[in-house]
């Protein structure tokens, strides 16, 4: 190993180390996602819930439903061979999430899970559409800014205190049955809007509780001076018996499928990784640079027909051969009209002058002056001067050039 490559390697050390020592006083930013999964202690979490759920719905049993979805779960507990055909467990089915995380045919079965004499209670911000319309209920959203909503119980037994409640977007109930539907919570918004975010549904032989405000059983709120009598609140319409809880939390797309993927997740790692490429392309970049091997510098080959023609073209002219030079003229651009323009020079005729003149755009009458310059000459028999070589010359390159 070079005395360089060492310089380098001690360089991306001291670096590395710095960066560490930096990072390892400040504090971690906090993570501001609703994942809404029992193993987050983030703001929007569930896991201070998730730890409490035992105390506030004391002497139920709760069952956490993680590794299938709600119809696997419910479908497994269906006696079809009985006479009663029923399911052989009894309780109520729990759900809380931002987003609608239960598929159409889970949805179903829950349905038919609650029409058994069981119960529901959704705590969502967007519902399956099958339940809206069976139930006949429609819901809005409105904007409410951070900690502007007010969020409270309808029974004034219960409870006649207002919370206030973190939400950025709160849904509502703007359509329902009211002769069916039993309002148990509302909310309000900065213009003091008074709307219904809490309801008890009957379904055949069971009942729904629906309510559109999950962000109340989140970390924050929960830790949030008292907004935890408001979740208590809500959850005591459970009734009695066992509990449900469907915990998985679907976030597939959310979550990478790269190796590199935990590496990554990590600030200090990500960091580390980031600082390694970069040291060696760095490497790579100057170490190319020194083996390179030097480029000889090549000079460019002298044009020597050049220097041959100004040669001959010299001594003719100093000969005072004009005669030799006009022909030599002539046969340069009669070679260059078949060549380029493909046109007969055998008869340098009005026909000549026509197509030469289609094919270069020059002006008409200076191509008839060369062709006349080119025929006298020809048929002439005294020596020519120097006069009619420019003349000549001057013609050719005005058709040229």
């Amino acid at each position: 190993m070079s005395k360089n490559v060492k310089i380098y390697i001690a360089v991306l050390v001291l670096i590395f180390a710095a960066i560490l020592i930096s990072d390892y006083n400040e504090p971690k930013p906090i993570d501001w996602r609703p994942t809404y999964s029992v193993n987050d202690k983030i703001p929007y979490g569930l896991f201070v819930l998730d730890k409490e759920m035992g105390g506030i719905l004391k002497k139920q049993k709760i069952e956490r439903i993680s590794s299938v979805t709600p119809y696997e779960f419910l479908d497994s507990k269906y006696d079809p061979d009985s006479l009663v055909q029923t399911y052989r467990i009894k309780g109520t089915f729990i759900n809380i999430s931002l987003q609608n995380n239960i598929d159409d045919q889970s949805m179903k079965e829950i349905m038919y899970f609650v029409s058994h004499g069981n119960n529901a209670f959704l705590s969502m911000g967007d519902f399956p559409k099958p339940l809206l319309d069976s139930l006949k209920i429609e819901y809005k959203s409105d904007f409410i800014p951070t900690d502007s909503s007010s969020v409270w119980m309808a029974n004034k037994t219960l409870s006649t205190k207002r919370y206030k409640s973190t939400g950025d977007v709160a849904e509502y109930f703007s359509k329902i049955d009211t002769l069916q539907t039993t309002v148990l919570g509302y909310q309000s918004n900065q213009k003091k809007k008074k709307n219904i975010n809490f309801i008890a549904v009957p379904f055949h032989d069971g009942y729904f509780f629906l309510h559109t405000h999950p962000v109340a059983f989140t970390n924050y709120n929960l830790l949030k001076k008292d907004r935890f009598q408001y979740t208590e609140n809500v959850l005591s319409y459970i009734p009695e018996g066992d509990i449900f809880w469907y915990t998985k939390v679907h976030n597939s797309e959310d979550i990478s499928l790269s190796p590199m993927r935990y590496i990554l997740s990590q600030p200090a790692l990500k960091w580390a990784w980031y600082l390694f490429l970069i040291g060696m392309f760095v490497f790579i970049l100057f170490n190319a640079k020194r083996k390179q091997r030097i480029v000889p510098i090549l000079q460019p080959l002298q044009n020597l027909t050049v220097d041959f023609t100004k040669t001959i073209g010299n001594l003719y002219y100093q000969e005072g051969d004009h005669t030799n030079i006009i022909d030599k003229k002539i046969i340069y651009f009669l070679e260059k009209v078949r060549t380029d323009y493909l046109i007969d020079t055998t008869n340098l005729d009005d026909e000549f002058v026509k197509k030469l003149q289609h094919k270069t755009g020059k002006n008409e009458a200076d191509i008839q002056e060369l062709v006349f310059l080119i025929n006298e000459h020809k048929n002439s028999y005294h020596a020519s001067i120097e006069s009619d070589l420019i003349r000549i010359n001057n013609a050719i390159e005005k058709i040229l050039h």
